[in-house]
């Protein structure tokens, strides 16, 4: 089966850094769009970021210029660099990824369990 396995959250204070790792296993042929969301407590699920195939990138308005997300196809990871981090930050953030797997007719997506990030003044 294909798994996305988040790392790299904890705690930080305000001004920090932070860098996500989420690498990708199992039966894999291909990884199309690969991305980085967050939810915090009360709140909805909202995208972060997301990087193309081809490396073409989409930010959120609220972390563009702070954030940075990357891929390295060789490793089946994405990455998210976090930078000036502010208390509207704190959240759980997931990986996710549209894969065709190994052996499949079509691509699904997949989601990491989640990491968590909180930012202290």
């Amino acid at each position: 089966q294909v798994q996305l396995v988040e790392s790299g959250g904890g705690l930080v204070q305000t001004g920090g850094s932070l860098r996500l790792s989420c690498a990708a296993s199992g039966s894999i042929f291909t990884i199309n769009d690969m991305g980085w969301y967050r939810q915090a407590p009360g709140k909805q699920r909202e995208l972060v970021a997301t990087i193309s195939k081809g490396g073409n990138t989409k930010y959120a308005d609220s972390v563009k210029g702070r954030f940075t997300i990357s891929r390295d196809n060789a490793k089946n990871t994405v990455y998210l660099q976090m930078n000036s981090l502010k208390l509207g930050d704190t959240a759980v953030y997931y990986c996710n990824a549209n894969i065709l797997g190994g052996g499949s007719y079509y691509a699904m997506d997949y989601w990491g369990k989640g990491t968590l990030v909180t930012v202290s003044s």
